[in-house]
């Protein structure tokens, strides 16, 4: 392999370990200030992921993740089933099983499921020191900021 700007020969990096996780392994923990609401950690840190991080949410029928943001983190989003409401900066969307959202870092976002099954996405985020949140109830009061896991 040949560097970019000298043309000598660089070895290859030492390859990332591969991490496979069978479903059902990574265990579904309830989302803080969320009703009715998982989240699994499929793939983090702890697995040696160097940039992002991958979780699967759950939305029970009924449930909601109230309205807030995150300073520096961004979230792509995958629907995997189910349908639900999500606001992202005043806008509602309904999305569905193949629908993608992106909610840019600092976006206002909250998610509801008004149906009769369960709400399903993954959400990429890039890795962070510490993920925070801030929800909008404890910043007009001004409350510190709480850790979304």
């Amino acid at each position: 392999m040949r560097g970019p700007a000298t043309g000598k020969y660089r070895p290859p990096r030492k390859p990332l370990a591969v991490v496979v996780k069978a479903k059902g392994e990574v265990p579904a923990k309830p989302v803080d200030r969320a009703v009715k609401t998982e989240i699994e950690w499929l793939i983090d840190r702890n697995d040696g992921a160097p940039n992002f991080e991958l979780r699967k949410f759950t939305i029970k029928p009924g449930g909601s993740i109230p309205a807030h943001y995150h300073e520096g983190i961004e979230h792509e989003q995958y629907v995997l089933g189910g349908n639900y409401v999500i606001g992202i900066d005043g806008k509602t969307h309904k999305l569905k099983a193949g629908d993608s959202v992106f909610v840019p870092a600092k976006a206002v976002h909250w998610y509801k499921n008004t149906g009769k099954t369960n709400a399903e996405f993954l959400c990429i985020v890039p890795k962070v020191e510490k993920y925070e949140a801030v929800y909008l109830d404890e910043e007009a009061t001004s409350r510190p900021k709480r850790k979304l896991k």
